[in-house]
């Protein structure tokens, strides 16, 4: 068996700026914020009608919601001028089918420096159904439990 050396200088792997958002600040949200599917909709609606190309401040995703300081006003729908704020992390399905779980709030440096803080970044995207940090989100529906056979096999 032989060893092959690469004798030619290899390209460093570099990360492209802006590409990932770095958190200053994370909080995870203890106890998780668990949303019925109609909240959690709800939620996903409002931050779509206040989406950075629609002229808002939100950008929805699969994984939650970001905080912009200001609508994408860059060629061609990119982020421009706009700062990325923090976002609201959450997980679908969990704890049951079509209920979410927000489960993180993070700010980003630039964040930090226009003085938001992980509660401002969570209020501000549970803002968007009218819900708070404080009170309504203690008060929702009790999640249902899982189905502790639905996973098993039937012999």
């Amino acid at each position: 068996m032989s060893l092959t050396l690469l004798r030619e200088p290899t390209t460093p792997v570099r990360l492209v700026p802006h590409a990932v958002a770095v958190p200053a600040l994370t909080s995870a949200v203890r106890p998780a914020l668990v949303l019925p599917e109609r909240q959690a909709r709800a939620l996903l609606e409002a931050a779509d009608r206040e989406d950075v190309g629609r002229g808002g401040c939100f950008a929805a995703g699969p994984a939650g919601v970001q905080v912009w300081s200001a609508p994408f006003d860059g060629p061609g729908g990119l982020k421009g001028s706009a700062v990325h704020l923090g976002s609201v992390d959450w997980t679908y399905d969990t704890p049951v089918k079509h209920w979410t779980m927000i489960y993180r709030a993070m700010v980003t440096q630039d964040g930090v420096a226009r003085g938001e803080t992980t509660a401002s970044i969570l209020g501000r995207v549970l803002g968007l159904t009218g819900l708070t940090v404080e009170g309504d989100r203690v008060q929702l529906a009790e999640a249902p439990r899982r189905d502790p056979f639905h996973s098993r096999h039937r012999g």
